[in-house]
């Protein structure tokens, strides 16, 4: 916790704006993503082919749409950021893997490398200064 605790103080001593409209942008690409994967059930049963015979198939179908809305709205919002990066590490895992195991798309292998890389930074570097999280942390 208390390792959490100077991340924190870091983050809001060295925050700037482009770091948040980063964080915000993230957040809405999944938002967006989770609706694509919902609206467009042939290709997120394609993707998942790789991982069919695998237990627990149909658990990861349902855990990605619902992870990518609440995990996009949470940290365009900077509430409990960190928390809803770790959420998709998973799945981008999965991503990364199904690029790997199926058939090669290089441009989709970019995309998830690229917010993989950009959730492991918020989940170490927090939701900054413009965030619900420091507003609820003032407002103790």
């Amino acid at each position: 916790m208390e390792r959490v605790k100077k991340l924190n103080k870091w983050a809001n001593a060295h925050t700037n704006y482009p770091l948040d409209f980063l964080r915000m942008a993230l957040g809405v690409f999944l938002f967006i993503k989770g609706i694509e994967f919902m609206t467009n059930y042939v290709e997120m049963a394609t993707m998942v082919k790789p991982f069919e015979g695998l237990p627990g198939g149909m658990i990861i179908l349902h855990y990605i749409a619902p992870a990518h809305f609440v995990g996009g709205v949470l940290i365009v919002a900077g509430l409990l950021t960190r928390w809803a990066a770790v959420a998709q590490l998973p799945i981008l895992a999965g991503a990364i893997l199904t690029n790997f195991l199926g058939t090669m798309n290089v441009s989709n292998l970019v995309i998830a490398c690229i917010v993989f890389l950009a959730c492991i930074f918020f989940i170490i570097y927090g939701s900054g200064k413009h965030s619900v999280d420091y507003y609820l942390k003032m407002q103790q």
